[in-house]
């Protein structure tokens, strides 16, 4: 009604217009402001880097020279000097920072914060430092770290006995680049008057094709999908116009994906429909049945009703798996003892069929993850890997983790996955065989939800598989959840 009423008034197509005027004179504006934006970034951003360069030649030539003295006086073997103690806090002091010594044992003997002294520091940065090679790296905002090995003996035969590892603060030097930032933003505001005075005279320039477009567009029919849109009067209007057919793509191709999901669904659902209609017209049809006749059939009924339950709940899993990833409740978990409770669930029917299920670890790990959906995620996988085996055959889970991500490999000795269907396994009711999968009471819906789960945790899932030889689901999750 209401756009109706703008094609046949023409005070509402006025304002109509005068609203499309307004907004191309804000896209103008952000063309105009967004080049002088960028550049005050990139010289600010050039301006830090430098800085804390020079802030890290400073400070890494002063703990070389500490490492040079320390290695030179035998520090590492009289803990007890006071002064060169004294020196230490100074100098951590001047770069507000943290200095910590470590032995060739990998032990802490000193920490100028007085925390760590007597533990074991086992940091790749460490260990690379007592090859020789020494480190450092900015963590952004906060300090710069590195690491300085601390040598001993004659040049061309000297051995590192201990790491300096130290940090030192970068407040100062953000104190000065707001300062920058401050003046550029009275310059950014002075710029953007000028470019706000200009993006008005071109707007009004602007609008003539905005007009034909607008009246192209009102041409197509409500809800229709068909015909595509074709306005070349400039170069604005083409793109435009050109994004516009983009769209309708788009929304022609999730139109057939409804559209076959829908009749994926009904047909999943009738199916077991159908199964119980013949069992109960058979038993209809045959006036005196024998008891265990009826006991049959009611077996085999219930068995397709338990099926249609399956099919409905994976269905509402998958419907709230696609819901906003804001809806995942994070929780800090064990993923060492998360794993090892899927396992211990799904163990017993790994054992009806003589299945070891062996979980590896390479470390202690912790995570921001929804324990829920990825216990549904990791228990689709493990059961799959059970249920698709070889009989006295083998499922390895293996956990590792780096300083990003943890990963999950599930492995088996299974009857594997051609590679023709590797591409659509994750794909919702896809079987991979069809018959198999309905005998051991695959719904076609366990691979998507994992790939939804793992998917909304910022993760990804891939899979190595041959016939006859086995499959591996490799998952990677950050251990910190990203919002």
């Amino acid at each position: 009604m209401y756009k109706r009423n703008i094609k046949e008034n023409p005070l509402l197509r006025s304002r109509f217009f005068r609203s499309m005027n307004f907004r191309i004179m804000l896209f103008l504006f952000l063309i105009g402001t967004i080049p002088e934006i960028i550049l005050s970034w990139a010289l600010l951003s050039s301006y830090e880097k430098q800085s804390l360069t020079r802030l890290g030649n400073d400070v890494s030539n002063q703990y070389q020279i500490l490492a040079t003295r320390l290695g030179s006086g035998n520090y590492l073997d009289n803990l007890n000097n006071e002064s060169l103690e004294g020196e230490l806090v100074q100098l951590a002091t001047v770069y507000d920072g943290r200095i910590i010594i470590i032995d060739q044992n990998l032990r802490i003997v000193e920490d100028t914060y007085d925390l760590e002294e007597g533990r074991t520091m086992l940091a790749e940065e460490v260990i690379k430092c007592f090859k020789g090679e020494s480190t450092s790296h900015y963590v952004s905002g906060r300090f710069i770290e590195m690491t300085v090995p601390i040598m001993t003996g004659e040049e061309g035969n000297r051995t590192a006995v201990g790491v300096i590892l130290a940090s030192a603060s970068t407040d100062s030097m953000h104190a000065r680049i707001d300062a920058l930032r401050n003046s550029s933003e009275i310059w950014l505001v002075s710029i953007s008057i000028c470019v706000l005075a200009l993006a008005v005279l071109l707007s009004n320039w602007l609008v003539k094709p905005l007009r034909h477009m607008n009246q192209s567009i009102g041409g197509l029919v409500d809800g229709a999908f068909d015909g595509d849109l074709n306005i070349h009067d400039c170069t604005e209007t083409e793109i435009i116009s050109d994004t516009f057919n983009e769209m309708l793509a788009k929304l022609r191709l999730m139109e057939e994906s409804r559209q076959e999901f829908v009749s994926n669904v009904s047909h999943e659902l009738k199916t077991p429909l159908a199964s119980m209609k013949v069992l109960a017209d058979s038993l209809i049809m045959q006036e005196d049945a024998p008891v265990e006749l009826y006991r049959e059939f009611m077996q085999d009924i219930a068995e397709e009703i338990d099926r249609e339950n399956t099919i409905i709940s994976d269905l509402l899993v998958l419907v709230k798996m696609d819901r906003k990833a804001a809806e995942l409740n994070i929780a800090v978990t064990d993923i060492n003892e998360f794993l090892e409770q899927i396992l211990k669930r799904l163990r017993p029917i790994a054992g009806k069929a003589n299945i070891e299920v062996v979980f590896e670890s390479n470390r202690s790990v912790s995570a921001e993850i929804d324990p829920m959906k990825l216990s549904l995620a990791f228990s689709n996988l493990v059961e799959n890997a059970i249920k698709y085996n070889m009989e006295n055959g083998w499922v390895r889970v293996t956990l590792d983790a780096d300083h990003k991500f943890f990963y999950v490999k599930v492995s088996d000795s299974g009857m594997g996955i051609p590679q023709e269907s590797l591409d659509y396994i994750f794909e919702r009711f896809y079987r991979v065989d069809k018959s198999h999968s309905r005998e051991i009471g695959g719904t076609g819906l366990g691979l998507a939800i994992t790939k939804s789960a793992v998917v909304s945790h910022r993760g990804a899932i891939k899979v190595q598989s041959a016939v006859n030889e086995g499959t591996t689901f490799t998952v990677r999750i950050p251990l910190h959840y990203i919002v």
